[in-house]
């Protein structure tokens, strides 16, 4: 089983970031105020930010490791990503979409590895609409199945359910939890929603000024709330989630 391993300390900004964590065939989630660093420790893991040091391995593998002067670029990563909003290009259709970035030799089996994608997650018939066209949860499921097109080792998710509507997120959050406990793979996800939380049951890690202050479950942060935030995100378990 993939084991993903973080330990960075790096500075984006006026920011500095230290965390440490590692996961495996569970979600873990990040959640923090905003600007507390959590997109910046995901960028690091993808090796879209340079930490200053520090070491990221995935299965054993070293990606990044400051002293020993290891830095594997992002495309040989193997980490599957979902941005903020998705960000799928508007003038590709779903298949371009998620066949852009395969790491394959030819266009027929780029094109080959984003249908089978797209089938697993069950929007083949997608194929050639554009972004425009498809629903909030439809390019959810049209960007993990970019992220996953690539067969990665690792899957990160920036707040993947934000965008949506609040009458699909609940019915969409139940497929994102489905489609992750199926996958088994290490998965870090971003968010501020303690409904995502609860839905994808994994260990939470909170992040308050580019530093890790608490790390457990949901039930074990409600017992005994460290700071503030961590406070009010765990109270919010109590109102109708949407």
């Amino acid at each position: 089983m993939n084991a993903l391993k973080v330990d960075v300390r790096g500075t984006t900004g006026a920011l500095s970031i230290d965390v440490s964590f590692s996961t495996g065939a569970a979600p873990l989630l990040l959640v923090g105020p905003n600007g507390s660093g959590k997109t910046s420790a995901l960028m690091m893991i993808l090796g879209a930010l340079a930490p200053d040091r520090g070491r990221v391995s995935l299965d054993g593998t070293t990606l990044y490791d400051g002293d020993a002067h290891v830095d594997v670029p992002l495309e040989r990563r193997r980490i599957g990503f979902v941005p903020q909003r998705y960000a799928l290009f508007p003038h590709l259709d779903v298949l371009g979409n998620v066949a852009y970035g395969v790491p394959a030799p030819s266009r027929a089996e780029r094109d080959h590895l984003a249908r089978a994608a797209l089938a697993e997650l069950d929007v083949a018939a997608l194929a050639a609409r554009r972004p425009a066209q498809l629903s909030g949860g439809e390019m959810q499921r049209v960007a993990l199945a970019r992220a996953l097109a690539g067969r990665p080792r690792a899957l990160l998710m920036d707040e993947p359910l934000a965008a949506l509507d609040v009458s699909v997120r609940r019915d969409v959050r139940r497929f994102l939890a489905d489609r992750l406990r199926a996958l088994a793979m290490p998965t870090v996800l971003v968010t501020h929603d303690v409904a995502d939380a609860e839905a994808l049951d994994g260990d939470i890690v909170v992040i308050e000024a580019g530093a890790v202050v608490q790390r457990g479950r949901l039930a074990d942060l409600a017992a005994q709330p460290q700071t503030e935030f961590v406070r009010q995100f765990v109270v919010a378990r109590t109102r109708p989630s949407p």
